[in-house]
């Protein structure tokens, strides 16, 4: 096993997890290119202490500059690749500064070591047929490396990488201070970030400060910079969408009814919900940080729209405005669903956004995600029961226009359930094969995914539903439908009339014999 498989895993695992459980409605979310480090503690693995700086899909600088300057580390704009150290310091133990000599210059090693996934196993031993990490004194001796530091076998084709930054305790010294520099990123790939000690003394030692991950275009990740480009795209596609919309609003607005009202609130909700993520990550690309303000606008949109989505989706189902004038004594439950959910929802999200989702446990992140699982099944559950009752209903009323468009409509919804199960498992399939993120290149298009095939299930919508001069073939109208049961009723009484005034000739007949 490659030394990157140890760190953190179990709590990629988490994660994945409980984004899979989250069903055909789940968005995937990443951390900012600013790495923030509050004061936190070194991991024990094998005989060396670790602790993970961050990792993130880098492109190659499109501007060569090796020069540690303050001003270009803080333009997105100069064409350079790069992860920068601000202000990382180490606090080691009371204990552990007291045992060293005043005098002494160097009293505790600390590296930072920065990695391609590709040279994974250039970290330890394995090279020179040992298990360990660091180097021993026998290791030392044959020349293979130096006692106390951590084994590295350089890359032929890159003998710089992977790189080595070292920072030394002196005397007595509590706290030791990274050097303020840069590291030049001149070949893309998925990058790590270790910080770790051999010396047994440093157990205890915490670090602090924050690290700067910079691409070429800006500080947005590798693995999210294609987004903001989607997100562009699709609130102009939302965009062209609603002005279709409205336009059929306005042509038939005397025969709209109450469910054209809906779809326009999700087709305006959707549009800003894009626009909002859009503006979301251009600010991150510029300033490396989350914008909070723009960031929970974001959230709390989404979180609306994904609600009134299932619950179009519901009512639809349900033959609301279509079967039935209104939803009856379910009224209360639809809305106790859907408010459940918009809660659940908007604190996962908000969670996921602007907290640091890889700082809580497995089982406080199942615990953020398991009310909207749930709630996401319930959803789905109650759209397909429903959906069948409404057709079963307009078979018994034999309204073949409205049956035709349930029919569609189901068809529909058919074709996008089998979608996302096949995609989650694609998605089961490429993060079993991927766990180390050397694909990152794709991921996003795990997330895109879902928000077509959300546009999609609202643009058939759209059109099986959408204003007509001739609403009699969607809505409900209380005489229609009266005057089709009556019809109904009718046929069958006069053909008992019938049946029976066959029946009563022949007894008579049967009698004179």
């Amino acid at each position: 096993m490659g030394f990157l498989g140890f760190p953190s895993r179990r709590k990629k695992a988490a994660i994945l997890a409980g984004f899979l459980l989250s069903s055909i409605w789940a968005f995937l979310g990443t951390e900012a290119s600013i790495h923030n480090y509050y004061t936190e503690g070194f991991v024990s693995l094998s005989d060396a202490f670790f602790f993970h700086g961050g990792s993130e899909g880098l492109h190659a600088s499109k501007v060569l500059d090796s020069s540690d300057s303050s001003s270009s580390s803080s333009s997105p704009t100069t064409g350079r690749s790069f992860i920068s150290f601000d202000d990382v310091k180490f606090i080691r133990t009371k204990e552990s500064a007291d045992e060293q000599h005043g005098m002494q210059a160097n009293t505790g090693l600390v590296e930072a070591i920065i990695l391609d996934v590709k040279d994974r196993n250039r970290i330890g031993g394995s090279y020179l047929q040992s298990d360990k990490l660091c180097c021993t004194p026998e290791l030392d001796e044959k020349g293979s490396c130096k006692l106390g530091e951590v084994i590295i076998q350089r890359n032929p084709d890159n003998p710089e990488w992977p790189k080595r930054i070292k920072t030394y305790f002196s005397g007595k010294q509590r706290e030791a201070k990274m050097d303020s520099q840069s590291v030049d990123i001149n070949s893309t790939g998925m990058y790590y970030l270790y910080f770790m000690f051999c010396d047994p003394q440093l157990k205890g030692t915490l670090i602090k400060g924050r690290t700067l991950w910079k691409n070429p275009d800006g500080y947005l990740p590798g693995k999210m910079a294609p987004l903001m480009v989607f997100f562009g795209i699709m609130s102009l596609a939302y965009l062209g969408l609603g002005l279709i919309w409205f336009l059929k609003f306005v042509q038939n607005w005397k025969d709209v009814i109450q469910l054209h009202y809906h779809i326009t609130a999700v087709i305006a909700l959707g549009m800003c919900e894009m626009a909002l993520w859009y503006f979301e990550y251009a600010n991150l690309n510029v300033t490396g940080q989350r914008p909070r303000d723009v960031t929970t606008w974001a959230v709390s949109v989404s979180a609306v729209k994904k609600t009134l989505s299932r619950l179009l989706l519901l009512v639809v189902s349900m033959g609301y405005g279509v079967v039935k004038p209104t939803l009856g004594g379910i009224t209360f439950k639809v809305l106790l669903l859907g408010v459940s959910y918009l809660v659940a929802s908007e604190s996962y999200g908000l969670v996921e956004h602007l907290g640091n989702i890889n700082d809580f446990s497995g089982k406080t992140t199942l615990f953020l995600v398991l009310p909207v699982t749930v709630l996401d099944t319930c959803f789905i559950l109650w759209i397909f029961s429903s959906l069948s009752k409404t057709l079963e209903q307009l078979q018994m009323k034999r309204n073949m226009a409205k049956l035709d468009l349930y029919r569609r409509f189901t068809n529909s919804l058919a074709v996008s359930v089998l979608l996302s199960i096949a995609w989650i498992g694609f998605e089961l399939y490429f993060n079993a094969t991927d766990p180390l993120s050397e694909l990152w290149q794709v991921y996003w298009i795990i997330p895109a995914f879902w928000i077509l095939l959300a546009y999609a299930l609202l643009v058939v919508i759209c059109i099986l539903w959408s204003p007509s001069r001739n609403p009699t073939r969607y809505a409900y109208l209380e005489e229609t439908e009266d005057v089709e049961e009556g019809v109904s009723l009718t046929n069958t009484s006069v053909m008992a009339v019938e049946s029976v005034g066959k029946v009563v000739p022949d007894l008579e007949e049967d009698k004179r014999e």
